[in-house]
């Protein structure tokens, strides 16, 4: 197939190139006007078109002649104004559903996510399935905008144009320097990571990179009578017990684990603190991120509830309905994707060229994971 990949200069939507050509599939790359697209012009097979979520006409052009989508580009950070996120994750996306029809396109795979069900009020959450409803009141508006996408995507599936969406959540691997792994050890390293966990196991369901394209690009091939309209929860084999999780990763880097120990009732009002504090000082910055670049990726509180939940509550989900309809099997193991990550972050340079953070610099800063993560990816490739 010729497939278009927004997002193609970030995180996961790079990965999603290399996977296509693997395949043997023609790519074409939709990267934002100023976005640092040399790795993808090096790469065979690969067509790299200009354009942005904002542009229906430029997102026109770049669909024509495609035979599917794989939708990956969106502001994932959590904060900003509601009319960045519904410009970047809600109209961005209606665009480009349009112009992959209108284009003749048959397929369409929208990179979602499992915070489109995140209630503002829950507390943990294991195994849960597809059959899950959208909440009525979102967290914030990251979570409600990826969960308005996704509806728009679903309802748009039809005998000549399939759509469906892939739900990663924690998307962790090579190539990643600003998500929420990356900043988890540059924290620890900086020795500015405390363990949030309160003592309470938080389980979740990570996924690497090469599981989340695995994921998408059965999507994209799988018979269109099966997974029209739907919605698949991806995650990796394992489930994590994610603060001695984050700790194994530091060892690996020689950097100390989480410490000290933070009562959660302490944490969550550190976290509200932070964010409010931080609100009072900042306004939004202008302009909406979403183009080819998963946009949307500009700093922000150092801490926030959104990020606390995330660390705090316990998140596995169930993806029987990925392995029956698409046939789905997480290929990657989180022992192997660990030893691959290591060996990537030596050839790289080491940590610090890995992280790019204050740590690496030698100065201290608090922990600030990118909101579920590198769930669509970041624009450094």
């Amino acid at each position: 197939m010729k497939i278009l990949v927004t997002g193609a200069t970030g995180f996961l939507g790079g990965h999603l190139v290399d996977g296509a050509l693997h395949q043997g599939h023609e790519v074409r790359a939709l990267v934002r006007p100023g976005s640092d697209a040399v790795r993808l012009r090096s790469l065979p097979g690969v067509e790299v078109v200009t354009g942005d979520l904002t542009d229906g006409a430029s997102l026109g052009r770049a669909a024509a002649g495609c035979d599917a989508v794989l939708h990956s580009a969106a502001r994932v950070v959590d904060h900003g104004s509601r009319a960045q996120f519904e410009a970047a994750n809600v109209t961005g996306t209606e665009r480009l559903l349009a112009a992959a029809r209108s284009a003749g396109a048959r397929r369409f795979v929208f990179v979602s996510s499992p915070s489109a069900l995140m209630r503002v009020r829950e507390g943990d959450r294991l195994g849960i399935d597809e059959s899950t409803p959208y909440p009525q009141r979102w967290f914030n508006l990251y979570c409600e905008t990826k969960a308005i996408a996704e509806q728009y995507v679903r309802a748009a599936d039809g005998p000549e144009f399939t759509t469906c969406a892939v739900r990663p959540r924690g998307i962790w691997g090579p190539r990643d320097h600003a998500g929420f792994l990356p900043r988890m050890v540059d924290a620890m390293r900086a020795g500015r990571l405390p363990d949030l966990s309160g003592g309470k196991r938080v389980l979740v369901s990570l996924c690497h990179v090469d599981n989340a394209v695995d994921a998408c690009l059965r999507a994209a091939l799988a018979p269109a009578g099966r997974v029209g309209g739907k919605a698949y929860f991806v995650g990796d084999r394992e489930e994590t017990d994610l603060w001695p999780f984050l700790a194994r990763v530091g060892a690996l880097f020689d950097c100390p684990p989480p410490a000290p120990r933070i009562p959660l009732v302490l944490g969550r009002a550190v976290a509200a603190a932070v964010e409010t504090g931080w609100h009072l000082r900042h306004r939004s910055a202008p302009g909406a991120g979403g183009g080819g670049g998963g946009g949307g990726t500009d700093a922000g509180p150092p801490l926030s509830r959104y990020m606390m939940a995330l660390l705090t509550r316990s998140a596995t989900y169930d993806t029987t309905a990925a392995r029956d309809d698409l046939g789905y099997a997480a290929p990657r193991t989180q022992a192997d994707g660990l030893r691959a990550l290591r060996e990537w972050v030596a050839e790289v340079g080491g940590v610090a060229a890995w992280t790019g953070g204050p740590a690496a610099a030698g100065t201290a800063a608090p922990a600030r994971p990118a909101p579920d993560h590198t769930e669509q990816g970041n624009p450094k490739s």
